[in-house]
């Protein structure tokens, strides 16, 4: 098969012929028909994820259809539409017993801890627990734009915020996750503010429901602001972006006994950031990351997409071949473009 690979860190991707891969026995190889490009990516080629072993495929957002079935695999077969939680569960830890897959103790991540989606072909374990059969209307370009930043969004917002309608949001950077979030919230009847540097980006959050947006790039005081629109402070602020300024401001955003979601990676020198650690005391806020979405929530979040609530196709901002994806990757520092890019061709 067909894939993109890299040798060293921080170094060029290759497009080379490896050999196809096979299914362990509670597994399924997924010959992937559109898989997304995501900044986590970017991470792991920098060389900011310990588990990642060289060589590596990258990618771990992805739609497909089961092109092989393990032995012990049971309620899947070939020719299934699926998609995956970029973090799956083993099924049997206290984790997973109590019902948080995302945060497996041994947690399975194509991209990863494995071989990932930048390829024909993909292998992954535990299907029976892991996989989500997509719906016939469902294109692979909108399932695969889910990836990790429109479900880790889906439950930053609704499982680990528990936004509701009337309630003020403050998303701070509007790339994938951000876009996700905003559109997340506004279908859940909140009043959403978007916070980003780039003009064309903060107009595109409007479009998706966003009631008032700050230029953090002009703002000397973006938490202060913030707190001005919403009328003391957001009630609930997600860090889309992950950075020191980015959390921070975030937090400093929240009125009294509001919550921080943090989605936006932190890692290498950024990975502990300053924060106002007196604010969070004295206004009692509530401090959640949001790391994935287990399989069995996505039912939830693709029944609003079938009654519209949710367009996640509208986050798609382009499709590009696995070609062009060797360089993209290396330039998803720049934070250029609007929207998600998804890999259609291979």
């Amino acid at each position: 098969m067909r894939a993109a690979i890299y040798e060293e860190f921080a170094k060029p991707l290759a497009i080379r012929d490896v050999p196809d891969p096979t299914p362990d026995k509670d597994g399924v190889v997924i010959k992937v028909r559109a898989t997304g490009l995501c900044r986590s990516d970017w991470h792991g080629w920098m060389g900011h994820d310990p588990d990642i072993r060289l060589p590596h495929v990258p990618g771990h957002e992805l739609a497909g259809e089961i092109a092989a079935v393990g032995a012990n695999v049971t309620n899947w077969k070939v020719g299934d539409r699926v998609t995956l939680p970029f973090v799956c569960g083993c099924g049997v830890c206290p984790q997973c017993v109590s019902g948080n897959h995302q945060v497996c103790d041994h947690q399975f991540q194509p991209g990863f801890t494995h071989w990932g989606s930048f390829a024909e072909y993909v292998a992954i374990q535990r299907a029976e627990i892991n996989l989500v059969r997509l719906p016939d209307e469902l294109d692979f370009v909108t399932a695969a734009s889910l990836g990790c930043r429109f479900v880790t969004s889906f439950r930053g917002v609704v499982d680990q915020g528990k936004v509701g309608a009337g309630q003020w949001v403050a998303v701070h950077g509007c790339g994938g996750v951000g876009l996700s979030a905003i559109m997340i919230a506004n279908a859940l009847g909140a009043n959403v503010v978007a916070v980003d540097i780039f003009p064309e980006k903060l107009a595109f959050a409007r479009s998706l429901g966003a009631v008032a947006t700050v230029n953090a790039r002009e703002t000397p005081d973006v938490a202060e602001a913030v707190r001005e629109i919403t009328g003391g402070g957001a009630h609930v602020s997600i860090d889309a972006l992950g950075s020191p300024a980015t959390c921070f401001n975030s937090i400093a955003s929240l009125r009294k006994r509001g919550k921080h979601i943090q989605i936006g990676l932190l890692l290498g020198d950024q990975s502990r950031p300053v924060i106002p650690m007196d604010r969070v005391i004295g206004y009692e806020l509530e401090i959640y990351g949001s790391h994935g979405m287990q399989a069995y929530r996505y039912p939830a979040m693709l029944e609003m997409m079938r009654t519209g609530k949710l367009q996640p196709r509208k986050l798609v901002g382009q499709t590009i071949s696995l070609d062009e994806a060797v360089t993209t990757l290396t330039r998803m520092d720049s934070f250029s473009g609007t929207g998600v890019t998804v890999i259609d061709r291979f």
